[in-house]
């Protein structure tokens, strides 16, 4: 069968695509922005690629079109599909009755750390032996891709809340009926499509009711929305989790203030040491969430937390894409508030008070572009030594205004080359760059390394 995606370069319509192809299908797909991680590994994987929405990518007529979530009618490829009355459904639709039929679905759903713990609980299963399957909403670097069949009945989705398609506007996750669900957090975010934070409680509530009797819901303590969720109605047990309340079921306690060592315990038991790569409290959340989800699938705690030491974090997850001049460039995948000030809590708890941090922000997505968020932004780049905000012309609020009262702590830039200019010419020997985007930032962080490298090699 010929399935053609429109949006396959998408977190999670390159998983789907990558999933086609191992089903043996022959599988093709458009999109308007093609960049690495996902373009790589879907050329990579054999599946031919196409540049923009032209209705000639659907000539010859595929079997099955795959519609991503950010096609809109009006888009000439969609408008093609339609007026020629071709078969199509949208990704979780496809996912569902192709691949999760029968199997022991762990779902991981949140605001934040969805692609961590995802991939946490799929490297915690697969050091257990059971060879899960998984879709991922990033490529988590021990697995060196972001879906794979898997050889078990365990599979393990990142499950979005973000709508399914132009067709069918419930959240994605509802498709997936997992038997074992993380709930890791609730915010308010999507302001694109959601009105206010009871209406996203809604659509999670939607996924609660998909979870049988029999499994499990793992969820933090100590969490306000995410009681107020689950007082809609919850027929599933429930396991809390958390890495500061005494009070939770599965709980941590800090053996570094790094958080790259730590304790785990389950009820008044301890279950062992946990020693990795990672840092932040956020981290560890994750880890006590997959530790207690993994273990609802079999996997005994001291199993689990072995695993933790030989996992690598997700790309674009904290990544270090290189070092030049002495000078440190990170890579990571935040857009929120929340997740800017935890990513850079993590990253000060790691290199200490004495180093410097500059923190590059582009506010890309789709909430942070109307500004929902703006009011939130200077108290989550605190921790960073000099923020660095992207304001393109077409961004929906006055960056400008919003950071004066700051002065020269946070500084606004309408270029990305003129962000280049001041980092080149301000970074020194031992400081950290962390960029921050949800796209590909015009591959801002080779770029600096490369300038880095010449100016070094020019001193």
């Amino acid at each position: 069968m010929h399935i053609h995606i429109l949006g396959i370069c998408g977190t999670f319509m390159g998983g789907v695509a990558l999933l086609a192809r191992t089903l043996g299908h022959q599988v093709s797909g458009s999109d308007a922005n093609v960049y690495p991680p996902m373009s790589t590994q879907l050329e990579a994987a054999g599946i031919q690629l196409q540049q923009g929405y032209e209705p000639a990518h659907l000539q010859p007529a595929p079997d099955c079109v795959v519609v991503g979530n950010a096609m809109a009618r009006g888009n000439p490829a969609v408008e093609y599909m339609l007026d020629r009355g071709m078969p199509y459904t949208s990704g979780p639709q496809w996912l569902t009755e192709q691949v999760l039929q029968g199997r022991w679905v762990l779902a991981v759903a949140g605001t934040h750390g969805k692609t961590s713990t995802a991939s946490l609980l799929a490297w915690i299963l697969e050091e257990a032996g059971m060879s899960p399957g998984f879709l991922i909403g990033g490529v988590p670097r021990n697995f060196g891709v972001s879906a794979r069949l898997g050889e078990s009945r365990f599979f393990v989705v990142e499950a979005d809340e973000y709508d399914t398609a132009f067709f069918d506007k419930r959240s994605k996750f509802v498709h997936y009926r997992p038997r074992t669900l993380i709930l890791n957090n609730i915010e308010f975010d999507h302001a694109d499509i959601f009105d206010d934070l009871k209406m996203i409680q809604r659509q999670f509530h939607h996924l609660v009711r998909t979870v049988p009797g029999s499994g499990l819901i793992v969820t933090p303590s100590g969490a306000p929305a995410m009681d107020e969720l689950l007082a809609m109605g919850c027929w599933t047990p429930v396991e809390r989790f958390s890495a500061a309340d005494d009070s939770a079921q599965w709980r941590s306690t800090a053996a570094t203030p790094a958080g790259d060592a730590f304790d785990v315990w389950c009820e008044e038991s301890f279950q062992g040491r946990a020693v990795w790569g990672l840092t932040g409290h956020h981290n560890v959340s994750n880890a006590l969430a997959a530790i207690a989800a993994a273990r609802h699938a079999g996997v005994p705690s001291r199993l689990a937390i072995r695993a933790l030491t030989g996992f690598r974090n997700v790309k674009r997850r904290m990544e270090l894409r290189g070092e030049a001049a002495g000078v440190r460039v990170y890579d990571d995948f935040a857009h929120h508030p929340t997740a800017i000030a935890t990513t850079l809590r993590g990253l000060r708890a790691q290199v200490g008070s004495e180093t410097r941090i500059f923190a590059v922000l582009e506010p890309r997505s789709n909430t942070m572009r109307m500004g929902v968020h703006a009011e939130q932004l200077p108290a989550a780049l605190a921790a960073a030594d000099q923020g660095i905000v992207y304001a393109p012309a077409d961004l929906g609020w006055d960056a400008s205004a919003l950071f004066s009262p700051f002065g020269e702590k946070v500084r606004v830039f309408h270029s990305v080359a003129e962000i280049l200019s001041f980092l080149s010419e301000e970074t020194r020997t031992g400081d950290q760059v962390l960029i921050m985007s949800n796209g590909g930032f015009e591959g801002i962080h080779q770029r600096l390394l490369d300038m880095l490298q010449s100016s070094g090699e020019l001193a």
